[in-house]
């Protein structure tokens, strides 16, 4: 399965590490948004041992739809910014190329655009693409329902440097009909992302915890999704969709 991966910050970096070392995933290309490092490939700058082209580009001089043409891929992986889907989408759904999203804060119109390309090819996005986020999801929805009356809090922690409320937290949030003041958020040193839901019963407190140990998890979390949608339809997907046969399969050998 042929990638190309846009975004080649701390996050794209360790994307790449991870699918570098699989041999179900060739990794063609590695758009980024500054010049510099073109003349490298992403496993030398890693320092990974391959056989992937692995080639990195600038959007300054390597427009997308000349990219695809001459590097073709299967799926695209972004760990960019909201704004770099209107810059691709277009051209990445027209050809069949399908995408997986990993960006955190997307605006109304943004999903909006991205329902739109899933007409014409296979969208995927996920705000947090780690697999254990996505368990803790699952098994606090499960709790919620289970014991509605329950007080919920929800505790994010991230690095010193990172603005505003994290994403996934937003995202665990609204999955259990949660306001954003139920979020209390903490920043210090280099922590990569922790987050954690309390479950306040009388006497007792119950806490489901994700913590990433290290940003590689991102990837192995997008490859598990490029695997899940490589022979979907046409359509909006996101980890729900593909974890639910998952859990549902588990559920009826336990029963």
């Amino acid at each position: 399965m042929k990638i190309g991966l846009i975004g080649f910050g701390k996050a794209g970096k360790a994307v790449a590490n991870v699918i570098l070392q699989y041999n179900d995933f060739c990794l063609e290309w590695v758009l980024k948004n500054s010049q510099g490092m073109e003349k490298i490939t992403a496993k030398e700058f890693l320092g990974v041992d391959g056989q992937d082209p692995g080639l990195i580009f600038s959007k300054e001089n390597m427009p997308f739809s000349e990219l695809v043409d001459n590097y073709p891929v299967d799926i695209i992986i972004d760990f960019s910014d909201a704004e770099t889907i209107s810059e691709y989408g277009a051209d990445a759904s027209e050809r069949g190329i399908k995408i997986i999203s990993a960006i955190s804060h997307y605006s109304e119109d943004d999903i909006k655009f991205l329902k739109g390309l899933a007409k014409k090819t296979t969208v995927f996005w996920s705000p947090n693409i780690t697999l254990g986020v996505n368990y803790l999801l699952f098994a606090a929805s499960l709790l919620k329902n289970i014991a509605p009356g329950v007080d919920i809090e929800v505790i994010e922690e991230h690095f010193k440097a990172k603005s505003g409320v994290s994403g996934t937290a937003v995202k665990i949030a609204e999955t259990l009909d949660l306001e954003v003041e139920n979020i209390n958020s903490l920043r210090a040193g280099g922590i990569v992302g922790k987050h954690e839901v309390v479950f306040g019963f009388p006497y007792q407190t119950v806490r489901l915890v994700h913590e990433s140990i290290s940003r590689e998890a991102f990837g192995s979390g997008a490859l598990f999704a490029a695997e899940n949608i490589k022979d979907k339809p046409n359509g909006f997907y996101n980890f729900e969709d593909i974890l639910r046969p998952y859990f549902f399969n588990q559920a009826n050998f336990l029963s």
